[in-house]
Order: structure tokens, then C-alpha cells, then sequence
């Protein structure tokens, strides 16, 4: 089972909360798994628990594992880390309330602050004070009941990771809980498997997080490449965007790309075309710079000045919206992919561009995003694509793999692979969005996460759910009589809120 970050963890849970599985359902049954193995191990009549708890989401685990023991016939103490009115974690919050209403069979103690912890002893001590998103030096009044927690005797559980463990690197944030058993949620974190002398035995719980939440793309694929403005920022922290595309037919492609990105959250997108194109797409909006290539369409003359452009920082590259297939295009789409990979630059090819690619495709050792279509796809690879989607998305894997790419083959489902993980879009996508321009708007905004630092197939499959999802909201709106500029306006709204989609999600 792979280890997961806890960013991972948050994104799974979003995306299961997404598919109907609430919170609460979920801190019910991690809760319930701590208490089925407490029952399996001790005897109700023997053996006291007491449960240190937090004020976050693992503090709510504690409270229902406390609840379930109790009913089991367990002599159960709960001691709360903090004030009632701090538990601001919704979920957390309603199970202390229920908690609060069995105080006549479970002995509830509240210390607000570090002096005040008791010391109780008891058969099982469970550790419920921090979890996977605790970051830094274990501060008070936590420290202390960490340092009341390894002075008492009994068998030491701690839920999800030991408090004083960091989920992501497995560094120990000053003094760590101990603990015999760690009774971690749906996969062991990343964390845990550093620090492994420090967890003891590890069982993995199901908290009924169903497969579709790593295998379908959803609101949590948007978390993971979301990221909030410092207020200290500076222009092209936050990445630049080279398109290269247009031609003396196409010149609105190149400008949906820049714009999407734009909406997405880039600081700059330049683009590179033909001079009367260039000036074309000038008109268009302020906000594009254009960088205006000899021509009429592209061709090698273009190169250097394009080779000047990839010194930018920050940068990636969108190459193929508009392009058009001369043939000097081709064998300039040849020159400008070999100084890209040369100065290994995120790099997204759509349109004629994998018309091109296909003519010398090989594989790569850079990150490269393909978004074909099925025609597209069959051109890149020479074959028939299969009709049944499972074999269909073992064929993009293998594709995938062969490439050294992530391959996003669009469709009514949209595919997504790394050649490893394959992703689904079932539910963020509709009919309307076969109008000319959706995979120009798709591009810009898979462009800009990779011109942020995120890695190909985290972007690819944000950009699906946002690009898709956007498009919901205008069908919302407007019904089926969409352009792509209308997908544009609610990129923010979908990445701000990725959960809204609830509201207008369809199975088409």
C-alpha cells in the first residue's frame, strides 16, 4: 500500500466527500476502528481506557472511539486538551456534543490549559491530541499531556500518527507521544514509514473512503495544486506561460490558452506567433504580451528568438494551439521540443503540435503533457484505440509509460495517466464542451500549474475537473449555448469552491 502526505490525505477525504461520504461518516468509522481494536485485544471488565484528546479532527476520533467503548462496557475516561468553545473543527464538534451527553457513563475531564491535565492511570492510554496536519514543535498545553501520556503505564494507541511526528517527513517535532499501536486511516502516511521506530505496531484502518476516490478525479485533485497568495508576492512567483501556436487562420486558440492561464493564476503569458497573428491576438486583450515571429507561420528562423524566451524562470510552455502543419512548422515544432527538453521546461503539447510530435515522438526524461484527442491519439500512436474504457485506459497507460509522459486523452471520459495511476473524469465534463476551444481553455489551465511547480499528472488532472466543472456552471447558466470564453469566467469560482460543483453535477 502506498504512503500518502497528508495534503494526499485531505484530497482523498474531498474527493470521498464528493462522492456522498461525509466527514462526519468518516470520523465515525475511524473513531469505530480504534474501538473494534481495543475490543479484540482487552476485556471490557478488566481493563480501563483513558483518551487524551485534542481540539481538531483527531481529538473527534477520540470522542467516538470513547463512545463506542463505552457501550462495549469499558470504564472510560476522556480528558480535553483545551476549552469546548475552541473545537472549531465542524465534525469534532458535534461528536464532543454527543460526548458531552454520556457524561453519566464516561468519566469527562477538561483541562483547559497545561496545568490543570490530570495524570490517570489506565490499562489502555490513547493519544488523540494532534494529527496528520500538525506542523512545528509540539507547543502547550499539548506538550504536557504528551510528557503525562509516556510517564503512565499500559498499552500506548495512538490514532492515525503519534502526536509529535511530522505526516509528511516522519521528523519528530520535539517529544513524541509513545506508543505501542498506531491505528493510522486508509493508508499509512509518509511520515509513519520514517519514523517507524516510534509508531509501533501499525494497522491500517478503513474509513470507508471508496476506490473512486483516487481513481476519479474530483474537488480534492483541485486541493492538491491550489496554493494561497503570500502577501509578500512578486510578479512571476507565481509562473509565466509561453503559448506558442497561431497561424494566418487560427489566431483565438493561442489567446483562450493565455487567458485560461491567466484566470488560473499565472503572472505573465507571453505568445509566440506570426507577426500578423501576434498583432491580431494584441487587439484581443491588454493583459497578452505577444511576441511577434517572421513569417506567416512558424517556422526554424523562429527558433532562437523562442530560445531566448525559455530563459524566463518560472516558466512552461503550451506548444501546438493553432499552429497549423506546414511543413517548416513541423521541423520547427522539432527544433524548439529538443531546446525545451534540453533546458527541461514543463511542457504541454495540444493540437497540430502532437500532429508534429508524432512525427518524431519519443520518450522523455522531462516533464510533458500530451492532450490528444481520440483522432489525435490515434495519430500519436498508430493504433485503434479500444472502445471499452478499461482496456482504453490500459492502452494510455502503456502509451503513457512508453513516453515518459502523462497522457490526458479526452473524451466523454476523459482518461489521465502518468503511466503508472490512471484517472478518470466522469463527473466535472458535458456536451456543450464539444464546441471548438474547450481543450484550448483545458490547455491553459493544465499550462499554468505546471508553470507553478506542480508536477505533470497533479495539473493534468486539477485541469480536467476545473475546465470541466467551469463548464457545468455556464450550462447551469446558459444551457448547451456555450463558447469556450464562457468556461473562462468560472475558473475562479471552481477553484476558489471545488466542492460547489456538487450543486450542478450531472451524470450526462
Amino acid at each position: 500500500m502506498r504512503a500518502v502526505t497528508s495534503s494526499e490525505m485531505r484530497s482523498l477525504e474531498m474527493n470521498a466527500e464528493y462522492l456522498g461520504v461525509t466527514l462526519l461518516q468518516m470520523m465515525e468509522n475511524a473513531g469505530s476502528a480504534v474501538a473494534q481494536q481495543i475490543a479484540t485485544r482487552f476485556k471490557p471488565s478488566e481493563h480501563r481506557v483513558v483518551v487524551y484528546a485534542g481540539l481538531g479532527g483527531k481529538g473527534g476520533d477520540g470522542f467516538v472511539a470513547a463512545r463506542h467503548l463505552a457501550g462495549a462496557g469499558f470504564k472510560v475516561t476522556v480528558i480535553l486538551v483545551g476549552r469546548p468553545e475552541d473545537i472549531h473543527h465542524k465534525e469534532a464538534k458535534k461528536n464532543w456534543d454527543s460526548l458531552w451527553m454520556l457524561r453519566h457513563s464516561i468519566n469527562i475531564q477538561i483541562a483547559s490549559d497545561s496545568t490543570t491535565i490530570p495524570k490517570i492511570e489506565g490499562e489502555v492510554i490513547i493519544d488523540a491530541l494532534l494529527g496528520t496536519g500538525a506542523k512545528g514543535q509540539v507547543r502547550q498545553p499539548i506538550l504536557r499531556a504528551v510528557e503525562i501520556i509516556n510517564e503512565l503505564n499500559g498499552f500506548h494507541i495512538a490514532i492515525d500518527i503519534p502526536t509529535g511526528i511530522d505526516s509528511d517527513t516522519g521528523e519528530l517535532m520535539g517529544n513524541v507521544a509513545k506508543t505501542d499501536l498506531t491505528i493510522t486511516h486508509h493508508a499509512p502516511k509518509v511520515g509513519l514509514i520514517v519514523a517507524k521506530n516510534h509508531i509501533g505496531e501499525l494497522v491500517v484502518a478503513n474509513v470507508g473512503i471508496p476506490p473512486e476516490a483516487s481513481s476519479f478525479i474530483g474537488p480534492g485533485d483541485v486541493a492538491l495544486v491550489v496554493k494561497p497568495r503570500p502577501r509578500e508576492v512578486y510578479k512571476g512567483l507565481f509562473g509565466r506561460l509561453l503559448v506558442i501556436g497561431g497561424s494566418e487562420m487560427y489566431s483565438g486558440a493561442p489567446a483562450l490558452v493565455a487567458e485560461a492561464a491567466m484566470r488560473t493564476g499565472v503572472d505573465l503569458a507571453y505568445i509566440a506567433a506570426p507577426w500578423k497573428t501576434a498583432y491580431a491576438i494584441a487587439s484581443m486583450s491588454p493583459d497578452f504580451i505577444t511576441v511577434k515571429l517572421e513569417g506567416e507561420h512558424l517556422n526554424s528562423k523562429n527558433v532562437a528568438t523562442i530560445e531566448g524566451m525559455l530563459r524566463l524562470k518560472n516558466l512552461a510552455v503550451v506548444l501546438g494551439p493553432g499552429l497549423g502543419l506546414h511543413k517548416e512548422t513541423v521541423e520547427a515544432v522539432k527544433e524548439i521540443f529538443i531546446a525545451i527538453e534540453k533546458n527541461r521546461i514543463p511542457l504541454l503539447i495540444d493540437a497540430d503540435g502532437l500532429k508534429a510530435f508524432s512525427t518524431f515522438k519519443r520518450k522523455v526524461d522531462f516533464p510533458l503533457v500530451l492532450t490528444p484527442h481520440a483522432g489525435e491519439y490515434k495519430i500519436l500512436t498508430g493504433e485503434e484505440i479500444p472502445t471499452n474504457l478499461q482496456e482504453k485506459a490500459e492502452h494510455v497507460r502503456q502509451t503513457a509509460s512508453k513516453l515518459g509522459a502523462v497522457i490526458f486523452l479526452k473524451g466523454p471520459i476523459d482518461i489521465v495517466s502518468d503511466g503508472k495511476e490512471v484517472k478518470f473524469n466522469y463527473y466535472a465534463h458535458n456536451p456543450g464542451m464539444a464546441v471548438g476551444g474547450t481543450g484550448d481553455t483545458l490547455s491553459g489551465i493544465i499550462g499554468a500549474f505546471l508553470a507553478q511547480g506542480y508536477n505533470p499528472f497533479q495539473a493534468a488532472a486539477a485541469g480536467a475537473f476545473i475546465n470541466g466543472a467551469a463548464g457545468d456552471f455556464v450550462v447551469a447558466k446558459k444551457g448547451f449555448h456555450m463558447v469556450a470564453a464562457d468556461i473562462i469566467n468560472w475558473i475562479p469560482k471552481v477553484m476558489e469552491d471545488p466542492m460547489s460543483h456538487v450543486k450542478v453535477r450531472r451524470l450526462w
